[in-house]
């Protein structure tokens, strides 16, 4: 069950930590709107998410050989990795494609999903990349979570090793589908998460030849490892809602930035010239993941941490950066919550071309809408 939080309260806090300078991150009189409107930045454009892997409730054979892409066949699909405190792979998935769709509805993007629940199938890779080809999407993003030993830590965008037998995915992949994965990689850089350091990843870029969908996905496509579910620091971040939201958002930056630098024919170093196209792939490919336990609530938890939130008390808050804000009616334990959605709306707002003095309103009601996501009541 996900905790409540007064709603005064959140708004409040939220108002206190997202009205604020660039510079300084200081408390504004008010959100002024500026130009081009938030709401309907991305109107006319579709995008396609992909929450990695399937449900539990599901009676597939997974096993079932499916085209990869280059000749050969490979298991329609995996049951993916459980995280450190035993939450499955899917569900990470889920949680941060829910929030990654709502940010995007909120600008005026119309989202496809791969899989409408986090309890069924949603179909083989195949199936994944036939539906993103079809949705009319200007970008497909695949949300996974590694499995890898407990040292290694960090995000990574997995790219297709070039060449692709697929004419179109080859041409679109190398190009937009590099610029695409390179977006996302610089927004979790600027959203502090540190690229992994394992299996070859160099500059949070991974080449393998071995993912069925960036091969099958003729629209650009953005293949993510949010992060190694078996590192403690990793698996904090992917369990939490908290953490999943800074995950959400850095996404959605990045896609935006990608969308909105984008332009139908190809960037400069299209052709494929070697300081664009993904290096050789390396020896050894990721490990293999583990199998989840059993099916998890919509909104699972980490065993023995608390949600951020589920205090309400009325009180004093601080906006995080700066000192008390008299009057916000923050309530203590949001200062997690309300510290992600402050830091990450900055990047989000400059993506959108927003002034720099002030993050508008559009960007405040998003912030309620993903605080209601998060800590909303529940039936």
């Amino acid at each position: 069950m996900k905790p409540s939080i007064i709603k005064t309260g959140i708004c409040t806090a939220v108002t206190a930590a997202v009205v604020v300078t660039v510079s300084g991150m200081v408390p504004t009189a008010a959100a002024a709107p500026v130009s081009p409107d938030a709401a309907t930045v991305l109107v006319g454009r579709t995008i396609f998410l992909d929450p990695g892997h399937a449900g539990s409730n599901h009676n597939e054979n997974l096993a079932r050989q499916v085209d990869n892409g280059r000749g050969g066949t490979k298991d329609c699909q995996t049951t993916g990795m459980t995280s450190l405190n035993g939450i499955p792979e899917h569900t990470i998935n889920w949680n941060v494609a829910q929030l990654v769709k709502t940010s995007l509805e909120s600008i005026g993007a119309r989202v496809v999903l791969s899989r409408q629940d986090d309890a069924g199938f949603g179909g083989c890779v195949d199936d994944r990349a036939r539906a993103a080809n079809e949705s009319g999407a200007a970008v497909a993003v695949s949300i996974h979570a590694d499995s890898a030993p407990a040292q290694s830590k960090g995000f990574h965008l997995i790219v297709p090793q070039l060449p692709i037998p697929n004419a179109k995915a080859d041409q679109v992949q190398s190009t937009q589908g590099l610029a695409a994965s390179k977006a996302v990689r610089d927004a979790y850089v600027q959203a502090g998460f540190q690229p992994a350091d394992y299996a070859g990843v160099r500059e949070g870029l991974q080449t393998r030849a071995d993912i069925a969908g960036p091969a099958l996905t003729a629209v650009p496509n953005i293949f993510l490892e949010m992060g190694n579910g078996a590192n403690a620091e990793d698996a904090a971040a992917l369990e939490s809602p908290d953490g999943q939201l800074r995950h959400a958002l850095a996404i959605t930056t990045g896609v935006v930035s990608y969308l909105l630098s984008a332009t139908p024919a190809a960037a400069p170093g299209a052709s494929g010239s070697a300081g664009d196209r993904p290096a050789t792939a390396p020896a050894n490919p990721v490990p293999g993941q583990v199998a989840p336990g059993a099916a998890a609530p919509q909104y699972k938890t980490a065993p023995g941490t608390t949600v951020p939130g589920a205090q309400s008390t009325p009180g004093t808050g601080a906006t995080p950066g700066t000192g008390a804000t008299p009057g916000t009616g923050a309530t203590p334990g949001s200062d997690d919550i309300i510290g992600s959605i402050t830091k990450l709306l900055l990047p989000l707002a400059k993506a959108l071309g927003m002034d720099e003095s002030a993050i508008s309103g559009e960007l405040i009601n998003l912030a309620y809408t993903l605080a209601a996501a998060l800590f909303g009541p529940t039936d």
